[in-house]
């Protein structure tokens, strides 16, 4: 597997974190779904073990990125 597609998921690691830093839960939250698409699809098509554990490793962190953004929901004013 390329190591850029990781790069990309990587990527938008950062700007979920980065949004959640803004406490803009719904781009943060937006940009999740869009990740998780990315890992699924390398999922699909990963036959080394070493990407499966890559793709392990950020599916938990996109996991703790989400209970992040469930707890600004609370604080932010301006989500539907």
């Amino acid at each position: 597997m390329e190591k850029n597609k990781f790069s990309e998921v990587k990527n938008g690691v950062q700007e979920i974190i980065d949004f959640i830093a803004e406490k803009n839960a719904r781009e943060a939250n937006n940009k999740l779904v869009e990740v998780s698409e990315e890992l699924d699809e390398l999922l699909d098509f990963a036959e080394e073990d070493e990407d499966l554990i890559e793709i392990s490793k950020y599916q938990v962190l996109l996991n703790q990125l989400h209970q992040k953004i469930i707890g600004l929901d609370g604080q932010v004013t301006d989500i539907i």
